[in-house]
């Protein structure tokens, strides 16, 4: 990855951020002579554009101003299409052109692949339809839907994109902290009072989240944008910070009891707990924090509910855009980065800048990828028993940043109890719901989805086992010596014991000892 480190400083310059100097008239458009009149009064201008232009010229101005606000293709090099609109079918066909063996996959060393020739494509929640149960068995088993199903589709989908679009030229997002003022002061003046712990392992997020109502992502991210200095360090314009920040937190899915912004906003703040480690905070610079807390609060946005392989054999679209690897990662990122460009707040930097920006994110969200659980734990495993970790070098430091959101994602057993009990609920409820789903529409339930075989005990115990020792153990060797880790690694033990009790206090006798301890976690394709 370029070392951005010194680039950054309080004298950053603020480029223009106006349309005039961007956008112009289209190059292949003559000057239009003066129509205003003897008295050579000024044209009539509407947002850097002449409204006395003759209407084929204004309506390519328009079009140049609409690319250009959407993000697309600016100057002399403009396409016919924006890549905001592009259809799906062009994205697979540059997919497929670009990646070799997959698509959109990282290195361990951090760095990203696009496989989009320089041109990173981008996705939005409502680019495509979600996954419609009414359709699910039709689309499964004949490879499609109805023409009429597919008009009404796109008609929804229409209808969805103009409201979006409308509630941001009138600045109004939903679920923002501006709802915050209908709250009573008391509930105000505790969120406060936490925010001061904030830094706390025993941190209640869902406590967190009822006093902050339902804005327990975008409230932490200001917070700690502020703790750390980010805002004024890459002199971040708030409005656009906050229209950020309110659209992941809306493109977060309530209903999911698991995947949701209160889930982000848990690993956001673990994340936050280990930037502080003493043997990372010293070596970090404010880019890295930035991307830390960026990828850990957006690592799951938009997540629908389900895992890849029910993606893959449902032939929903995604599976097929992403050639069936790491789906659901790469589609967290691309989301990310198109709420980046719409939202603008990364318009003020250098081009070059905020695609590396992009780029770094990728490479941290697509390390949640459970499915490379393995390559990134013997990779992290080696660099420990050859003690060839430099935390001066940007590229270590972004492995470790990989790691380190990895443990954030799947701390949950390394919390409290009380914590960690909700969370393993929540995420079985989830997992149960898929395989009713896939029940229903006769599908073969996946591995941790079969409520009837698969109880809760069961699958948190090899999801320890097989998933949050082994990695946990590894960090711990890292940040030796330090009190958090040896606090999360007396918690995950603890839990672990206890969850053991629970499964064979409900398990028949007879079959006690024919099931091993971890049985049951053995896959964990899962949880994502």
């Amino acid at each position: 990855m370029p070392v951005l480190e010194g680039l950054w400083g309080p004298d950053l310059g603020m480029r223009d951020s106006g349309l005039g100097a961007d956008v112009g008239v289209c190059p292949d458009e003559a000057p239009s002579p003066p129509v205003w009149g003897s008295l050579r009064t000024p044209p009539i201008t509407c947002g850097g554009l002449s409204l006395a232009l003759e209407l084929p010229a204004l309506i390519r101005q328009l079009r140049a101003v609409w690319r250009a606000r959407r993000g697309g293709p600016r100057g002399p090099e403009k396409s016919q299409a924006s890549t905001w609109v592009e259809s799906e079918k062009e994205e697979v066909q540059e997919v497929k052109q670009g990646v070799d063996g997959g698509s959109a996959h990282l290195e361990a060393d951090g760095r990203v692949n696009t496989g989009h020739a320089g041109v990173l494509l981008v996705e939005r929640r409502g680019s495509y339809p979600l996954i419609d149960l009414r359709i699910l068995k039709t689309s499964a088993q004949q490879g499609g839907v109805e023409s009429g199903t597919r008009r009404k589709v796109k008609r929804q989908l229409s209808f969805q994109r103009y409201c979006h679009a409308s509630r941001l030229l009138r600045g109004a997002m939903p679920n923002t902290p501006g709802s915050l003022h209908l709250l009573d002061k008391n509930y105000l003046g505790q969120a406060a009072h936490m925010l001061s712990k904030v830094g706390t392992w025993n941190f209640d997020i869902f406590l967190f989240d009822r006093l902050t109502n339902g804005n327990s992502l975008v409230t932490l991210m200001c917070h700690l944008f502020n703790v750390y200095g980010l805002i004024h360090h890459f002199q971040l314009d708030m409005v656009k910070l906050h229209r950020f920040l309110g659209m992941v937190q809306e493109d977060y899915h309530s209903q999911n009891p698991y995947h949701n912004a209160v889930h982000a906003a848990d690993v956001t703040q673990a994340m936050h707990c280990y930037l502080k480690e003493p043997k990372l905070a010293e070596q970090l610079s404010p880019l890295d924090v930035f991307l830390a807390l960026m990828a850990a609060a957006a690592h799951d946005v938009d997540h629908p509910g389900v895992n890849q392989p029910f993606l893959i054999k449902t032939r929903h679209h995604l599976a097929s855009l992403y050639q069936n690897t790491s789906v659901l990662e790469s589609h967290h990122w691309r989301s990310t980065v198109g709420m980046l460009r719409e939202s603008g707040l990364l318009s003020h930097m250098p081009a070059d800048i905020s695609q590396d920006i992009e780029q770094q994110l990728g490479s941290l969200i697509l390390a949640t990828d459970i499915s490379r659980q393995n390559e990134f734990l013997s990779t992290f495993r080696e660099h420990l028993d050859n003690q060839d970790l430099d935390l001066q070098l940007a590229s270590h430091r972004h492995f470790i940043l990989q790691i380190a959101l990895k443990c954030a994602d799947v701390c949950n057993p390394c919390r409290v109890w009380e914590l960690s009990r909700q969370w393993s609920e929540r995420v079985c409820e989830e997992f149960y719901r898929q395989g009713d789903l896939e029940r229903k529409f006769d599908m073969e339930i996946s591995p941790l989805c079969n409520q009837q075989a698969d109880s809760v005990p069961a699958v948190q115990i090899g999801f320890i086992s097989y998933i949050v020792e082994p990695l946990f153990d590894e960090w711990h060797r890292f940040t030796e010596p330090s009190s958090l880790s040896h606090t999360m690694t007396g918690h995950m033990h603890k839990n672990k014991a206890r969850w053991s009790r629970l499964r064979y206090a409900n398990t028949p006798s007879d079959s006690q000892a024919e099931e091993p301890e971890g049985g049951g976690g053995g896959e964990v394709e899962g949880i994502s």
